[in-house]
């Protein structure tokens, strides 16, 4: 199996992935002079999205691997997450997917970027629920799921499920979430075959799976019955509150469950 090229696997991912996000970012209702900062921005179609979106405000796009953000018209910034210190009140909309879930100090960066925020300003973090593969409805998705975090050495593939508490706990209000299940299989609408192929050679070398194991998952993906979902794509957002005159603070609408 040959891995896919960093490249190609970004854009899979963006294109996997765009609609539902935009979904969520187009019901906040940002203004075209937001101030807007996406972290994580991997090969630049939120910060693009976001330009094209907020024309008369800034869009900033972090990547500690900026080298696919050559043509982003968003102002590129070349750091680690992890060690970002904006002003605060910075931004309108700071934006994470598919990133916090990979950082040791995920906590403290939502707590900082919460920071971030001028009032009325929106956080929005993205990042996968993985299921339980001994779930799967195929023994072949069992093994390579489970080998498939395994491999994510650091990670927490179930953290985004804090997410919302955090956000209260940073002091933000109006916190909302929505799920978007993965698709694995049923022949086109297979989102994994890119994220498999990317991580065979690291999974063959590590001993978590087997070359029959890959070559009976790539043979089996046009099976109509070869489906599953192996992960959820949560997001979720919450704003920070307007201070009212004599500082009362206006705390925003309870938590609600919106689906996309």
């Amino acid at each position: 199996m040959t891995a896919l090229d960093p490249a190609t696997r970004l854009t899979s991912l963006q294109s996997s992935t765009d609609r539902f996000t935009f979904g969520v970012l187009d019901g906040l209702g940002l203004s075209s002079g937001a101030h807007c900062v996406d972290l994580g921005a991997g090969a630049g179609s939120v910060a693009d999205g976001l330009v094209e979106r907020c024309p008369d405000g800034r869009v900033v796009a972090v990547d500690l691997d900026v080298s696919h953000l050559d043509g982003s018209r968003a102002q590129v910034l070349a750091a680690d997450i992890a060690d970002l210190d904006f002003a605060p009140g910075s931004f309108d909309l700071v934006h994470a997917r598919f990133v916090l879930c990979h950082l040791p100090t995920r906590d403290e960066v939502v707590a900082k970027a919460a920071g971030w925020l001028r009032p009325g300003g929106w956080l929005v973090v993205t990042d996968p629920f993985h299921l339980p593969e001994e779930t799967a409805p195929h023994p072949v998705i069992a093994r390579i799921m489970a080998a498939y975090r395994r491999l994510q050495s650091g990670s927490d593939l179930t953290w985004v499920r804090r997410v919302p508490s955090l956000l209260g706990a940073a002091g933000l209000c109006d916190i909302e979430f929505t799920a978007r299940p993965a698709c694995l299989g049923n022949r086109d609408g297979d989102r994994w075959r890119p994220l498999i192929d990317q991580a065979a050679p690291a999974l063959l070398e590590r001993g978590l799976v087997t070359e029959s194991d890959l070559a009976e998952f790539r043979s089996r993906l046009v099976e109509p019955a070869f489906v599953d979902i192996p992960q959820v794509t949560l997001a979720v957002w919450g704003r920070k509150p307007y201070i009212a005159m004599g500082a009362e603070v206006v705390t925003g609408s309870p938590v609600v469950n919106r689906k996309m």
